[in-house]
């Protein structure tokens, strides 16, 4: 005999059946169970708070219609968030994860293991930390030690294509791991999140989904500006997000822009990105990018001479990958075919990754490398101002223009104010009679002439 509730709520049911497409209604209202109906008030069991947070969502207006109609002005829905019992599971995932047993987390039974997905050689030992990274660094660092408890939630790491974002994510996930085997972290890419998602819907198990989410205590999502223009993804994903923060899980996304210059993703959802820390990563400094290639060549380091290095470094500058790209190359072509590892194989192997000009050293270029150098605005090279600093650099600036250009004397003056050929000869005097005497100005003239160098060579 079906109990009066239940009666009750099939009549809700029937009103909602017919404002409602087939797949909403078998996805969010055939779970639903009537549970108790006191004082014109009906209680109704659903799975989980992502379905309630869901429902009162989407679905609030059709609710409040069918219970006026069946209970009358009067009459009130309570919910009730109850946790089934435990049943098999068969998530869509796009990883192997047959650790996963139980969907749901029950009080007294062990919490189910799910398979991480993180790749283990993406750690903090091979991140190499520079200018460039440090913020994300130094809050990656906190989390791995408290995940979900700091401020730093979510992380959203968002910088250009090859500059980290997702070995330091990673790195994240695996220090967690490492301190604590047990703490469930999930990585994943925003087309495999999305690829759960279809296939949930399609096989309404949207419900299974919403379970398998809430065992998550760090979850990782790499590019999340694909999420861009998918709705459902993005309404799926909104509950997601509300139910690991509320609950203290830690949430880390990676993006190849900041939050507000992501098209075609919901408000809502950008300003939850906004919640936590934006960790910009930038394309890495010189020494830093010489800091990387040290760290991948290990042991072979040593094998690499430092102006080959140096010139790779000074000509892969905005993308790590390709940096990595050209050094494997390199060994391939040192180790299999036993070139020599000059400027010049360097050189040929860069040729393959970037698109360069073929383009001589110029006076103009020597002057904005040295005023660059000097941290002086370039005009002031050309004015009559008789600062020291300003006055070194000119002169710097006509010994290097005569050692790597074929021009005049005159000419190399006239770059510079219209200065006469005795003014730059004694400006080449004074360059070499300090290098003579002082040692860092020697260094600081070393200096330049190597990149003025690496400026030919390119």
């Amino acid at each position: 005999m079906t109990e009066p509730y239940a009666a009750l709520w099939d009549q809700c049911l029937s009103i909602i059946k017919k404002n409602v497409n087939e797949k909403s209604y078998n996805t969010w209202f055939k779970p639903i169970k009537a549970i108790k109906h006191k004082n014109n008030v009906l209680t109704i069991q659903v799975p989980n708070k992502f379905f309630y947070d869901w429902i009162e969502e989407h679905f609030l207006g059709i609710l409040k219609k069918s219970i006026y109609q069946v209970l009358g002005p009067n009459g009130q829905l309570e919910y009730k968030i109850v946790v089934e019992k435990p049943k098999a599971l068969t998530v869509p995932h796009p990883f192997d994860s047959n650790t996963i047993k139980n969907p749901f987390v029950i009080p007294g039974l062990k919490k189910s293991k799910i398979a991480s997905n993180l790749i283990p050689k993406y750690t903090f030992a091979t991140y190499i930390e520079g200018d460039c990274n440090k913020i994300g660094k130094s809050a990656g660092d906190a989390i791995s030690k408290k995940p979900g408890g700091t401020a730093f939630n979510p992380l959203v790491i968002y910088g250009g294509v090859g500059l980290g974002k997702t070995h330091l994510a990673h790195a994240i996930g695996n220090s967690i791991k490492e301190r604590d085997p047990d703490h469930n972290v999930l990585y994943l890419t925003t087309e495999s999140f999305t690829t759960q998602i279809v296939n949930a819907l399609r096989n309404n198990s949207i419900n299974d989904l919403l379970n398998y989410y809430s065992l998550i205590d760090t979850l990782i999502i790499d590019d999340i500006q694909f999420i861009s223009g998918r709705e459902k993804t993005q309404n799926i994903f909104f509950n997601i997000f509300n139910n690991l923060q509320q609950t203290d899980k830690q949430i880390i996304l990676t993006s190849d822009r900041a939050p507000k210059d992501l098209i075609g993703v919901t408000d809502r959802l950008i300003n939850r990105f906004k919640w936590g820390l934006m960790a910009d990563l930038k394309a890495p400094e010189f020494e830093t990018r010489l800091a990387i290639l040290d760290k991948k060549l290990g042991a072979d380091a040593d094998k690499i001479p430092t102006k080959v290095k140096e010139y790779i470094c000074f000509n892969i500058k905005n993308n790590i990958r390709e940096l990595e790209g050209v050094l494997i190359s390199l060994m391939a072509q040192i180790n299999l075919n036993d070139r020599e590892p000059d400027i010049n194989l360097a050189k040929e192997i860069i040729q393959k990754f970037v698109t360069q000009e073929t383009k001589g050293i110029t006076v103009e270029n020597i002057a904005k490398l040295v005023a660059d150098h000097f941290q002086v605005p370039l005009d002031t090279l050309s004015s009559k101002t008789r600062k020291r600093n300003v006055v070194i650099a000119r002169q710097l600036s006509m010994y290097l223009a005569k050692n790597y250009t074929e021009n005049s004397l005159q000419n190399i003056g006239n770059n510079f104010g219209g200065k006469d050929h005795s003014t730059v000869i004694y400006s080449i005097n004074t360059v070499k009679d300090l290098m003579d005497t002082d040692t860092l100005f020697k260094e600081t003239v070393a200096e330049l002439e190597k990149k003025v160098e690496m400026s030919l060579l390119h």
